[in-house]
């Protein structure tokens, strides 16, 4: 209708909707009322965590099955600094992210009145960390300004952002925006970098991939490539599921000497969308990541050219694109890469403890009972042991915070993140009886939404690694032993299935049997 005007706040639920934006989280409060106006009648589902650190982390979760960007709403002030956690680790990880906050009125902004839930500068808080920070001062410029923040979440190394909103701005009237078209455009290696790779390649005798978050989605590619070339694949944390099953695949942490032994006598190293982050290569920070004879790196995010290793070749392209494009450059090339990857796997899995392997053994175990879960981790024990050694079942099968900024808290609301972004695949849970404690409330977020979740709780009775690491350092041990809550009465209080064990089978059972029921579960498990 001509003439017809809606609310700021109307109209943002139109363009995210517009946006394909299926799902918000978030917490309502009089700083994003007005953001709320409209939603109810949208296709955008509301989930509603229990705290804002919580919106976060399902959004993370969310990003990381869909590859879309997470969208959590939260309130100026304690909503956005609580929020922050979450936003860090989705910076560590390179996971999309779109932070939509209120904040003050703009006569107010800067000028310290004690307005509520005041700030000295939001947006200075938040660029310090998020890819951008982006204050709405004029309600005909959201269209633009909202386009701007969803394409840059997920362009180049993806990540957080964040776009205020002044409460005085959220109530203006303005027209329907159009809405502003995302920059479709992806970065495209030239032709003759990529010919310059595969010259290397070419000439190469013992090549090897080193594969990271980046290639998540470039399984199909990445496979065809490594056959092409016959080379091992060594795969970080979060590039588990890749290549899974092939006999090229090395699914252990480059952080272990015989994976870097396979690196050292390796005369060319092709990086696929990994960053170089410690967390992945120097997780004992023992220095010992050995010097590259020559370096091919693929990445999405040109920036990271200045970052890690020096690259003989540099090709700023997706990750799958440049490996179809380099193989299609490539002749097949007959060498060892398949035993040198068996001979590296076989060495890595002598190298864990006896603890360790066990751990991992559990795990494998797991995925082989129920091969149709996602399993999701907390910076927890049995989390740190497959961080070094785990064959996930498939791409994107795998993924927690115990890399890169490395949160606790992380698995209750990020499960429920990623059981909304994909609803059709159940999710396990791993998480210790302390990161729980965390973000226990979100279990109550978990029946809300009915999710097909199991938490798996591994339960040590406090921050046993970080003891096991103070007494290994001559420390003696002071706060890591936090009393947890009887898990059988907080099932009871959520209203969630409940089992307790103490043995791997009896784990694999509960587990495989939470998952047949469907619904939320909590799994104890008494570790030793």
């Amino acid at each position: 209708m001509s003439g017809e005007t809606i609310t700021v706040g109307e109209a943002l639920v139109r363009l995210l909707e517009a946006h394909g934006v299926e799902v918000v989280f978030g917490i309502p409060g009089v700083h994003t009322a007005e953001l709320y106006r409209g939603l109810a009648a949208s296709t955008i589902r509301h989930v509603t965590p229990r705290h804002e650190q919580g919106a976060g982390f399902m959004a993370d979760g969310y990003a990381r099955v869909t590859g879309k960007p997470g969208v959590a709403f939260v309130i100026t002030g304690p909503g956005v600094t609580n929020t922050i956690t979450a936003m860090a680790q989705a910076r560590g990880d390179s996971v999309p992210m779109l932070v939509i906050s209120g904040v003050n009125a703009r006569p107010t902004l800067g000028r310290g009145q004690g307005c509520l839930h005041e700030l000295p500068d939001q947006q200075a808080l938040m660029k310090s960390f998020a890819k951008d920070s982006v204050t709405l001062t004029d309600g005909a410029d959201l269209a633009g300004a909202l386009a701007h923040c969803l394409a840059l979440a997920v362009s180049g190394r993806p990540g957080p952002v964040h776009l205020e909103i002044p409460t005085d701005v959220m109530v203006e009237n303005i027209a329907p925006p159009a809405v502003a078209a995302l920059p479709a455009a992806r970065p495209f290696a030239e032709e003759d970098v990529l010919k310059a790779a595969a010259e290397l390649i070419g000439a190469a005798r013992a090549p090897v991939v080193l594969a990271g978050g980046g290639a998540a989605g470039a399984d199909v590619a990445l496979r065809a490539f490594a056959a092409r070339c016959d080379t091992p694949v060594i795969l970080t944390a979060n590039a588990r599921g890749l290549m899974a099953g092939h006999p090229l695949q090395v699914p252990a942490s480059a952080s272990l000497a015989p994976v870097r032994a396979l690196i050292a006598a390796s005369d060319l190293v092709i990086a696929v969308g990994t960053e170089f982050g410690q967390t992945d290569y120097d997780v004992y920070v023992d220095g010992g990541f050995p010097a590259l004879q020559k370096l091919v790196r693929i990445d999405v995010d040109g920036g990271q050219e200045t970052t890690g290793p020096a690259a003989d070749v540099f090709i700023v392209e997706d990750s799958a694109s440049a490996l179809s494009r380099l193989a299609a450059l490539c002749g097949e090339h007959e060498g060892d890469g398949v035993r040198r990857a068996g001979q590296t796997r076989a060495a890595a899995w002598g190298a864990l403890s006896a603890k360790i392997k066990d751990e991992i053994t559990l795990l494998h175990r797991l995925r082989d009972a129920v091969p149709d879960a996602r399993f999701i981790g907390d910076s927890t024990q049995l989390v740190y042991a497959a961080n070094l050694y785990l064959e996930a079942g498939a791409p994107g099968h795998w993924f927690n915070s115990a890399t890169g900024y490395g949160a606790l808290g992380y698995v209750p609301p990020g499960a429920i993140g990623a059981a909304n972004g994909a609803p059709d695949c159940p999710v396990i849970a791993i998480v210790g009886d302390g990161g729980l404690q965390f973000s226990l409330a979100e279990l109550g977020t978990a029946v809300d939404e009915d999710a097909d979740i199991v938490f798996l709780v591994w339960n040590n009775r406090g921050y046993r690694e970080i003891e096991i690491y103070m007494e290994e350092a001559g420390i003696v041990p002071e706060g890591v032993t936090p009393t947890p809550p009887d898990m059988e009465k907080i099932a009871g209080a959520f209203g969630t299935g409940f089992s307790s064990v103490a043995s791997a089978e009896a784990l694999v059972a509960a587990v495989a049997a939470a998952v047949e029921r469907g619904g939320v579960h909590l799994v104890e498990f008494r570790a030793g």
